[in-house]
């Protein structure tokens, strides 16, 4: 066989993406360019590799990332030299915090025009820097046994990396030089597609603990009466049915962030708290339910009010629950940090834990919340004007019975955190809470819908539907279905929560930040159908038709930022007197 000069890159380039499938990885989100023309044309050309073309950088990382969370499986990412890989920063750096698997492939100049002056060529070595979990710089493409040998080895250990607990992202920079097309006819192009399993495996390991270690912390909980157990983002399904059972059996309520997939599903819920984040805002109430112990499952939740009870009070003895290894901590005041799988420790515990008829304790909670749950009824009282704590209400009523949600940083999560109660709908609700941005919201919902048979529905503020305009053209170019619901109070919301609303002279210009933007063009430029509410009969309206079609659709949803502030406090101060009332 005669070497041709494409034989190097085509065997190289083809290995390693064939190693990448035998290795699980079968999506891949493709920026075009003309450096990284090898790995997108191979990666198309590959039968088991799904292939999603993606042109703006920024909104293709938070495309794959939505993808990679809705799977918690590794998908690729790639694009040319240049700036281009600068813009997958965002995305790459909410992956890490958020423990989501990508494996990042950037395309660069060979080795001899870096650092002189040739065109799209910056220094692309650790250019993502802590944020990724390993980064190497490949060599260049070579055809010999030892070179492919190489290569599968670089796919195999990439995707182990992303998948090692705790998940994310890996970078592996590929210099390549010219002629970049690989020959798509070559006689040994995927002719190892008869292997059935990768060079290299590298299984995830998992911590666990001893017996004797479990029966220490059955002990230290058998002490204490007076606990709760907090649940934040959970990404493993596995471990609700433990959490809801050792709950039971250590009679601790549950205090359930909306990410924790525990306010939504078939599951028992009879210990479940989900609107503590308002009533602990009471100084009184707060104090009359304090734990003396915690135990602590997935991230941070979303309640600062929740946060503050524990940062301020270093008496309550925290246990913090993690099965990826790392250190989720920023009350600083954790006793014990357990590395260990959740839904196992669950079931390792109780097999050494008492059973407790904590009835007094976990009613205090209980009616604490049933309290507030009746009385935020009150909000039926808002018939005329738009109040967005309402639209939350009703729009949970009116999602269907199985769904995804996906919810914006800023002040949608939070509304989220306070009126959306527990419901035995089967709604997974997300956000990207690992950098708490309110760039690539949108992407991520698509990349989410591209990845989710259930229909998925998009809830965000202007700006951040803002930020990402240009995301929604992935729906036209892999024809998915998403419904966008705007909350559209022209500007930044939650400022006007804030201390520096108190500031008058620069807050509407610094905080504020009214846009004043028609969302009707952007709909008509992405060939989306949208729908405009501003009264309720047009909301409900508007939802109900948009939700008997298929494709792009966003329903822009206008409010009064202004008046939004003093409805939503007033309404949560009345709420917490009447249940101080009652529990005298």
């Amino acid at each position: 066989m005669t070497m041709n000069s494409n034989e190097p890159l085509t065997l190289f380039v083809s290995q390693f993406v064939e190693e990448l499938v035998l290795s699980g990885v079968h999506d891949a989100v493709i920026s075009p360019g003309s450096r990284s023309t090898p790995l997108a044309v191979l990666l198309q050309d590959h039968a088991d590799m799904k292939t999603y073309i993606q042109i703006d950088e920024r909104s293709a990382g938070f495309f794959a990332l939505g993808i990679a969370k809705a799977k918690q499986k590794p998908v690729v990412l790639v694009c040319t030299s240049g700036t281009a890989a600068a813009n997958y920063y965002p995305a790459v750096v909410e992956a890490f915090l958020s423990r989501i698997p990508l494996i990042i492939l950037t395309a660069d100049r060979p080795h001899e025009l870096r650092d002189v002056g040739a065109p799209q060529a910056i220094n692309q070595n650790n250019m993502y820097g802590e944020y990724v979990k390993w980064f190497t710089d490949a060599a260049l493409p070579e055809a010999d046994p030892g070179m492919l040998h190489y290569v599968r080895t670089l796919a195999g250990r990439a995707a182990g990396h992303a998948l090692s607990m705790p998940m994310g992202p890996v970078h592996l920079n590929f210099p390549f030089r010219e002629p970049l097309m690989p020959d798509l006819n070559h006689p040994l192009l995927w002719a190892k597609k008869e292997r059935t399993r990768p060079k290299v495996s590298v299984p995830s390991s998992r911590a666990v603990l001893s017996e004797q270690q479990y029966k220490e912390l059955a002990h230290t909980l058998n002490t204490y009466q007076k606990g709760i157990i907090v649940c934040g983002e959970l990404n493993d399904t596995k471990a609700v049915q433990g959490l809801i059972e050792l709950s039971e059996q250590l009679g601790f309520p549950i205090l359930a962030d909306p990410l924790s997939q525990l306010r939504a599903g078939s599951h028992r819920k009879d210990l479940v708290v989900e609107h503590y984040d308002s009533f602990l805002k009471d100084e009184e109430i707060a104090e009359l339910i304090k734990p003396e112990i915690v135990i602590r499952f997935g991230s941070m939740p979303v309640s600062k009010p929740l946060f503050l009870l524990l940062k301020n009070d270093p008496s309550i003895y925290q246990i913090v629950v993690d099965s990826s290894g790392g250190w989720r901590d920023p009350t600083l005041h954790s006793a014990e940090m357990i590395h260990c799988n959740e839904a196992e420790f669950c079931q390792s515990i109780m097999l050494h834990a008492r059973r407790k008829e904590n009835v007094c304790w976990a009613e205090k909670w209980l009616n604490i919340n049933r309290h507030y749950a009746v009385l935020l009824n009150k909000i039926e009282d808002f018939d005329g004007e738009l109040f967005e704590g309402k639209l939350y209400m009703e729009l949970q009523s009116m999602l269907p019975q199985t769904c995804t949600l996906f919810v914006g940083n800023s002040m949608p999560i939070r509304d989220i955190d306070t009126f959306f109660s527990k419901t035995d709908k089967e709604i997974k609700i997300y956000a990207n809470r690992g950098a708490n941005g309110i760039d690539g919201v949108v992407s991520t919902a698509l990349g989410m819908s591209a990845a989710i048979k259930d229909p998925v529905f998009l809830l965000l503020g202007d700006l951040s539907f803002y930020h990402d305009l240009n995301g929604l053209l992935a729906a036209n170019l892999q024809k998915l279905s998403l419904t966008v619901i705007v909350i559209n109070n022209n500007g930044g919301g939650i400022f006007s929560f804030l201390p520096q609303s108190q500031e008058e002279k620069h807050f509407e210009a610094l905080f504020g930040t009214p846009t004043n933007l028609d969302f009707s063009k952007a709909a008509q430029l992405y060939g989306a159908q949208y729908q405009l509410a501003q009264s309720w009969k047009q909301f409900y309206s508007a939802f109900e038709e948009l939700s008997s079609v298929s494709g792009l659709k966003i329903l822009e949803v206008r409010t009064n930022r202004h008046t939004r502030v003093e409805m939503h406090r007033n309404l949560l101060k009345s709420v917490s007197q009447e249940i101080k009332e009652k529990l005298k």
